[in-house]
């Protein structure tokens, strides 16, 4: 099982992060020691910076490889959200020393995935996502504000990695990231149902 991670998909969240607006999806991955599927997330000793951002995450179905746009709504059929926790001091030294910066993103637990998923129907997919922290509304997401969608992503993915089964693409963040803290209390909806409710310790 692959996490594959779309960075900058959402204009707004670029331009707070200071990034440009990409012309093409752009994607890291995590282990699968990466995932979380607790209601706890441990604060790591290596940063001191860490900060949440909230995505909608689709679950492949089938396998594939160079996918066509207008058929990969054929490779999933579950969609869910997520965390993906970033170390984000860990990562500013990387990129001021020109280096990768998995290590920031690609920690164990650093994906976490609600249990529980939605299916996609025809002309019924989820949407809109809302993520809480401390009982204070802090991202807001829709599928219409992406700049790439969900099938063209997954048709440029695949274009460079095999996609199979069981494989989980967290495809983007919107506008309003920030630091976590130990004792904060995490809520993720989608569609207004709670998905996540995870406590940081």
């Amino acid at each position: 099982m692959k996490i594959i991670c779309i960075g900058r998909n959402y204009s707004e969240h670029a331009k707070e992060m200071g990034s440009a607006t990409p012309s093409e999806p752009v994607f890291f991955m995590k282990p699968d020691t990466a995932l979380l599927r607790e209601k706890y997330f441990f604060y790591p000793s290596f940063t001191k910076d860490l900060h949440y951002e909230c995505e909608l995450v689709v679950k492949i179905s089938k396998p594939g490889k160079s996918i066509a746009v207008q058929f990969a709504k054929n490779y999933y059929k579950e969609v869910s959200i997520g965390l993906d926790f970033t170390a984000r001091d860990l990562q500013q030294a990387c990129k001021e020393a020109g280096l990768p910066w998995e290590k920031a993103k690609s920690f164990d637990n650093s994906a976490a995935v609600s249990n529980t998923w939605i299916s996609v129907e025809e002309n019924n997919m989820p949407s809109k996502f809302e993520f809480y922290q401390n009982g204070t509304l802090k991202q807001k997401g829709d599928l219409s504000e992406m700049i790439f969608s969900i099938d063209q992503i997954i048709a440029y993915v695949s274009q460079f990695i095999t996609l199979k089964t069981g494989d989980l693409i967290f495809t983007g963040t919107p506008a309003g990231v920030g630091p976590v803290a130990i004792g904060d209390q995490l809520e993720g909806f989608l569609e207004g149902q709670k998905m996540f409710n995870i406590e940081v310790k």
